[in-house]
């Protein structure tokens, strides 16, 4: 098995473990708020550590290429509470353009 198929399994695993916990620890309790904020608060969290994981980095070394123009271009245009859509499709746009240049 590959590192990378060792990790999907293990964030599988983890991610089970977690759904699991929260009825074994809580009991149909609801969390304090404090609580909940930071459990609100971890999915974009991870979502938004993969996409720069993904996106700067190169094997082990720093890359600041197409694919960060692309993640700038959307970061800039959800900054400025653009549609979605519109975000991924100037990403798209801005990466192809930067890569034709190159």
């Amino acid at each position: 098995m590959s590192a990378a198929w060792a990790a999907v399994v293990l964030v599988g695993l983890g991610t089970a473990a977690l759904k699991g916990a929260g009825p074994l620890f809580f009991g149909g309790r609801t969390p304090g708020e404090r609580l909940n904020r930071l459990l609100e608060a971890l999915a974009p969290a991870l979502l938004a550590a993969l996409v720069a994981t993904s996106t700067a980095a190169d094997g082990g070394r720093l890359a600041l290429d197409a694919r960060s123009a692309g993640v700038a271009a959307a970061a800039l245009l959800l900054a400025f509470r653009a549609p979605a859509i519109a975000a991924i499709a100037a990403a798209a746009a801005v990466a192809a353009l930067v890569r034709a240049a190159a």
